[in-house]
C-alpha cells in the first residue's frame, strides 16, 4: 500500500479533532470558541508540510448534555464533506473520515469515501464507528442496538462497503441488517485493493472487531509504565495474529502540552482540565460512556476523568520538548506504530511540536526528515 500511514517513519503521527472545537472538555479562554474551517484547513496543512502522516476527522451527530442542543460537543463539521476538502489543500497525509454505521447506508459511505479517496489521490482511510452516544443514534429513529450486536451491525455494514470497493459484477447482500438488490459502486477507490480501515474498539468485543476488519486498531493507551503500554499493545496484536492470522497497525491517541518546563506545562494541565474543566459536559460523557461504550470498567473511567477533561482519555504527553519526545519513544519501544494529536491550541501546539519535539523524533531514529514539495512549502 502506498498510503502514508504504512510508510517508513518509525513512529507515524497525526492530528485529531480539529473539525470540531477540539476534544478538550474545558471553558478556559483561550480554547477555540467555534467550529473552524479555516483552523482545520490551516491547521492540517500545517501538518502536511511537516510531514504528519494523518489528518483525523471524528464524527459527532449531537453534543452530551441533555437540553443544551448548543453545547460545543455536538458543534462538528461533517467529517466526510470535511475530509474532502482536506485532501484537496494537503498532498502528503492521509484523509481520515469517521462514520458511524447506524447514521450512514454502507452504499452511501462506499461513494463517499471513493471519492474523498479519488480527490486525495489515494491517500482516505475509514474510521468505522459502531456508536456509543445514545442520545445522538436514536436521533436518526433507529432504535440503539445492545453493545454487542452494534458490533455485528458494524461487520455487516462493513461487508457490504469492502465487496463494492472491490467487486466489478452487481450483487445481491441478504443479511441480518442489511439487504441489498443487485449492489455495485463505481467507480472503484484509487487504492487497491481498498482503502485501509480504522476502528478504535475497547471492549473486548470491540477488540475483537478490530483485530478481525481493521488495518489500524486504535487503542486507548491507561497503563504508565512500559509493561502495561507494551501489553495493551501485544494484546492487540497477538489477538489478531492468534485468532485471525492479521498483522495490524497500533495506534493511540494522545493530548499535548508543551512548554519550556515541566512544571509549566503541569500548571497549564491543571489550569484548562481541572480550573476550567466544562465538568457538566465531563459528567455526562463518562455516564454515556459507562451506560454503553463499555470502554472500561465505571471505576477506572472515574480515574481517568482529568485525561478525558483534558482530550478524550488520550496519553498525556506534557512537558518539555525533550521529556514529550521521550514520552513517544517509550510509545514507540512498546511496539505503537501512530498517534494522534490534539491540543487545546492546534495553531500554538503544532508550532511548538513541529519546532522543537520534531527534531527530537528524527535524531532518536523514530522519524526520517521531511521536504514538502514546492507548490506547498510556506510562502
Amino acid at each position: 500500500m502506498s498510503n502514508p500511514v504504512f510508510g517508513s517513519n518509525r513512529l507515524k503521527l497525526g492530528i485529531f479533532a480539529h473539525n470540531g472545537r477540539g476534544p478538550s472538555q474545558t471553558l478556559v479562554p483561550e480554547a477555540h470558541q467555534a467550529t473552524s474551517w479555516d483552523m482545520a484547513l490551516r491547521t492540517s496543512q500545517i501538518a502536511d508540510r511537516a510531514g504528519f502522516e494523518a489528518v483525523v476527522a471524528f464524527a459527532r451527530w449531537k453534543g452530551y448534555l441533555a437540553g443544551q442542543p448548543e453545547h460545543r460537543s455536538g458543534d462538528v463539521m461533517d467529517p466526510f464533506v470535511w475530509a474532502g476538502g482536506i485532501a484537496q489543500a494537503t498532498e502528503h497525509c492521509a484523509v481520515f473520515a469517521t462514520a458511524h454505521a447506524p447514521t450512514l447506508h454502507p452504499i452511501v459511505a462506499a461513494k463517499q469515501s471513493t471519492t474523498v479517496d479519488m480527490i486525495s489521490g489515494g491517500r482516505f482511510v475509514l474510521n468505522v464507528v459502531g456508536g456509543w452516544n445514545k442520545p445522538e443514534l436514536e436521533m436518526f429513529g433507529a432504535p440503539f442496538k445492545e453493545h454487542d450486536q452494534r458490533y455485528d451491525h458494524l461487520a455487516e455494514w462493513l461487508t457490504v462497503i469492502k465487496r463494492l470497493w472491490t467487486e466489478h459484477d452487481e450483487f445481491d447482500f441478504h443479511g441480518e441488517f442489511f439487504d441489498v438488490i443487485k449492489g455495485v459502486s463505481t467507480p472503484k477507490p484509487v487504492q487497491t485493493p481498498r482503502p485501509p480501515i480504522m476502528n478504535a474498539g475497547g471492549s473486548p468485543r470491540g477488540q475483537r472487531f478490530a483485530a478481525e476488519h481493521a488495518d489500524l486498531c486504535f487503542v486507548n493507551i491507561t497503563a504508565e509504565d512500559p509493561d502495561g503500554i507494551r501489553a495493551q499493545v501485544d494484546g492487540y496484536r497477538n489477538l489478531a495474529a492468534d485468532e485471525f492470522g492479521r498483522e495490524v497497525a497500533v495506534w493511540t491517541n494522545t493530548f499535548v502540552v508543551q512548554r519550556g518546563t515541566d512544571d509549566e506545562a503541569q500548571a497549564y494541565l491543571h489550569r484548562y482540565a481541572v480550573e476550567y474543566e466544562d465538568t457538566a459536559s465531563v459528567d455526562a460523557w463518562l455516564r454515556l460512556q459507562g451506560e454503553n461504550a463499555k470502554l472500561m470498567p465505571v471505576e477506572a473511567l472515574a480515574a481517568m476523568r482529568l485525561r478525558f477533561a483534558a482530550g478524550v482519555g488520550g496519553f498525556p504527553l506534557v512537558g518539555t520538548a525533550d521529556h514529550i519526545a521521550e514520552r513517544l519513544e517509550t510509545l514507540s519501544d512498546c511496539g505503537i506504530d501512530g498517534v494522534l494529536m490534539t491540543w487545546v491550541n492546534y495553531d500554538d501546539g503544532l508550532a511548538r511540536f513541529t519546532d522543537e519535539v520534531m527534531p527530537r523524533l528524527e535524531k532518536a531514529g523514530l522519524r526520517a526528515p521531511f521536504e514538502p514539495t514546492l507548490q506547498h512549502q510556506s510562502p
